[in-house]
């Protein structure tokens, strides 16, 4: 298969559009000689490219199919994608001409409903591209994180073993004055055995409840009594806190611009359906009507 062919037929995937296989270096169209090509600069959305019964096809179309191809295609030279481009859209209007007139009811509602949220979603393409600006991440920052207290960071250190009866073997040894770390090399079952038990700088939230639970519940210095989690039995040596920072714009602007985003999308729908008339008419009907395809027809 050519990079050609594997471009039509990719395309098609992506696209949602299926195409038939053709042989390598056959040709897709027949066409009489061309007129000549319009100069570069004179070149306009508008400018036709192809004419399929009659149907033109244009530089815009080529355009548009473009954008919504998967990066990878976008990577091919620019006359290789050019002509996979055309073959494909020629290949769709042959295959759209062919069936026009024969669309069943489920076909044209199917039609409808992809135009409708094709249209929707340029509805919020727009609402979301607005809200997102320097000022709303700044507003939404200090919403969430100004009053915010971060609480504590744990520096914390543990021992990890499977049965209740080792932990408790273990902790009678600290007791008696054992030393953690060297325990721990000897003793651990995860990969912190290595540094002694110790698991570094911690906040809440990043540890398993139970274990979590046992830290916030020390104070430096202490060693706890064996704690259950599903990972086994632990002895917790709590080493240190510090106060925790807030984390940076930068850090959740991501996070912040979902958030913002959701929010427009809500407010904006609220603010479309409040303003329309709708009539709703569904009471009494069966739900399970849904499933009757047969309303259909062929």
């Amino acid at each position: 298969m050519t990079k050609l062919t594997q471009l039509c037929l990719g395309a098609a995937v992506a696209l949602g559009f299926a195409v038939p296989a053709f042989a390598d270096g056959a040709a897709t169209t027949t066409a009489p000689a061309a007129a000549p090509a319009p100069a570069a600069s004179n070149v306009t959305a508008e400018t036709v490219v192809a004419t399929v019964n009659g149907t033109k096809i244009t530089i815009g179309d080529m355009i548009a199919m473009r954008d919504q191809l998967p990066p990878q295609y976008l990577q091919l030279p620019d006359d290789v994608l050019f002509k996979g481009i055309l073959d494909q859209l020629i290949q769709q209007t042959t295959l759209e001409q062919s069936v026009s007139d024969k669309l069943s009811k489920k076909d044209t509602l199917q039609l409808e409903n992809t135009k409708r949220a094709f249209m929707a979603n340029v509805a919020l393409t727009a609402v979301t591209d607005a809200a997102v600006t320097n000022d709303a991440l700044q507003k939404a920052y200090d919403a969430k994180y100004a009053a915010m207290d971060p609480g504590l960071e744990y520096h914390a250190a543990h021992i990890l073993v499977q049965t209740e009866a080792e932990a408790k073997a273990i902790k009678a040894k600290l007791d008696a004055g054992g030393d953690f770390a060297q325990l721990a090399k000897e003793n651990s079952k995860d990969g912190s055995a290595a540094q002694g038990g110790d698991l570094g700088w911690f906040g809440k939230g990043m540890m398993v409840k139970p274990f979590e639970d046992a830290v916030v519940a020390m104070k430096p210095g202490q060693v706890s009594d064996p704690v259950q989690t599903q990972f086994g039995w632990h002895i917790i040596k709590l080493e240190e806190t510090r106060p925790a920072k807030k984390p940076a714009l930068a850090d959740v602007k991501d996070e912040l611009a979902k958030q913002i985003q959701q929010e427009a999308v809500g407010a904006k729908i609220k603010e479309l359906t409040d303003a329309a008339k709708i009539e709703r008419t569904d009471t009494g009907i069966d739900p399970a009507v849904l499933k009757n395809e047969t309303l259909l027809g062929n």
